[in-house]
């Protein structure tokens, strides 16, 4: 038994405690400070909360430590089940917050079922691969797990939580990947996302991306027929987003799509762009080594929006400045990384994919979240994980984690299962 615990990785609990240090801190700052005096609530109640969710987390941890390899693979499925049914009573039943309608109140205790369902998802996929005889992948798999992935995905937009359901739409690609997808139709796949992007920002640009992408595809793979897929995929999103756009949107929902390309413009800087002004103000003022520990004029004036929660590294821009920020990017690079390879080290598809999706669902989020900070990205309502305020979210994430971390820790018990 103890020359298992030498499976245990030392690096990813550093990283994890470290990140959720720095989380409480940040939370501390935006509730405790003088912009509390800005707020119709008392902000105070988020920081006792998340100490109590990081509490909850580290028990959930420990016992996630202490399970086997087979109640994972066995439990997989039914787990995904219940997210599924959770998603649906959310849907009928559940209470409406900032308008999205995705969660369910246990008495006092409310719970972000779509936070969940990531464990859930997740779990399933890795058990349909470890499943696969034989280990290969073609089009009728991959739909497979397409599906897997997308039904909570459809249930979330149900919800009116879009910000939720891109982390499952962008899960696809990775796990599709991890699975062996051909890389041509994984770019394929990807390539229709970056031409909607960037026929956000520009449609000149897109065009060229969509001429690019084709050439590129036509050089790689000299078939007509993927050439011809390319143009369509691509093209077909430019010119769907710019009717979009034209002809079908609301001005409402233009500019709060649009409002990232430039929130200090006139049309966006009183309304949508208002929160990415002053959240690029605040990191922008920290300097090298920022403001200092409840110093930030941005933060504790009460300027940037959900400060706590989707603006956090605004806080941490701010009082902890470029150095501090460049801390937060390393330890998320570290866990990234280290999840990567604590994959590799298990050899089987199934902790693979368990710690790839992992890796996949923090980087989506910590890209979208970090985006949204800096006006790279619309203002969609993505946590950064392990440090924005939020219970549901810390669980599931801290939930994820703890499933690599015991897979890796019984990496050789895969083989006993006749897997």
């Amino acid at each position: 038994m103890r020359r298992r615990y030498t499976n245990l990785d030392p690096v990813t609990l550093f990283t994890w405690a470290a990140l959720v240090l720095i989380g409480l801190l940040a939370i501390f700052s935006a509730t405790h400070g003088p912009s509390s005096e800005f707020y119709q609530f008392n902000p105070r109640q988020n920081f006792s909360n998340q100490i109590m969710w990081v509490g909850i987390s580290l028990v959930g941890l420990v016992i996630a430590l202490v399970l086997p390899v087979r109640f994972f693979q066995q439990m997989a499925f039914p787990i995904y089940g219940l997210t599924i049914l959770l998603l649906l009573a959310a849907l009928v039943f559940g209470r409406e917050v900032n308008g999205a309608k995705s969660w369910l109140y246990f008495g006092p205790i409310g719970l972000q079922v779509s936070e969940m369902a990531k464990v859930g998802t997740v779990l399933a996929v890795a058990q349909v691969v470890g499943m696969r005889r034989p280990k290969t992948m073609d089009l009728r798999f991959a739909f497979l797990l397409l599906g897997i992935i997308m039904l909570p995905a459809i249930l979330i937009v149900l919800q009116n939580d879009t910000g939720t359901a891109l982390v499952f739409f962008g899960l696809v690609p990775i796990v599709l990947f991890w699975s062996g997808l051909d890389f041509n139709l994984l770019l394929l796949m990807i390539a229709p996302a970056v031409a909607g992007y960037f026929a956000i920002v520009s449609m000149p640009v897109a065009i060229g991306f969509v001429l690019l992408f084709l050439g590129f595809m036509w050089w790689r793979t000299r078939d007509v027929r993927i050439s011809v897929v390319s143009l369509v995929m691509t093209g077909g999103v430019v010119a769907m987003a710019n009717v979009a756009l034209t002809m079908i949107l609301s001005d409402y929902q233009v500019q709060r799509i649009m409002s990232f390309t430039d929130p200090g413009a006139a049309e966006f800087r009183q309304n949508v762009g208002f929160h990415q002004v002053n959240s690029m103000a605040a990191i922008g003022s920290g300097g090298w080594f920022g403001k200092g520990f409840l110093q930030g004029t941005q933060t504790q004036g009460g300027y940037v929006f959900e400060q706590s929660t989707d603006f956090i590294f605004s806080v941490i821009g701010e009082e902890w400045g470029f150095f501090g920020s460049l801390l937060v990017l390393g330890l998320f690079a570290i866990l990234l990384i280290r999840l990567l390879q604590l994959g590799a080290n298990m050899k089987h598809p199934f902790g693979v994919l368990i710690a790839a999706g992992a890796a996949g669902i923090y980087l989506i989020h910590i890209f979208i979240n970090i985006g949204m900070a800096t006006s790279l990205l619309p203002v969609i309502g993505i946590p950064l994980p392990f440090i924005s305020y939020g219970g549901s979210a810390l669980l599931a994430n801290s939930a994820l984690l703890a499933i690599v971390l015991s897979l890796h820790l019984k990496k050789d018990d895969f083989s006993i299962y006749g897997y």
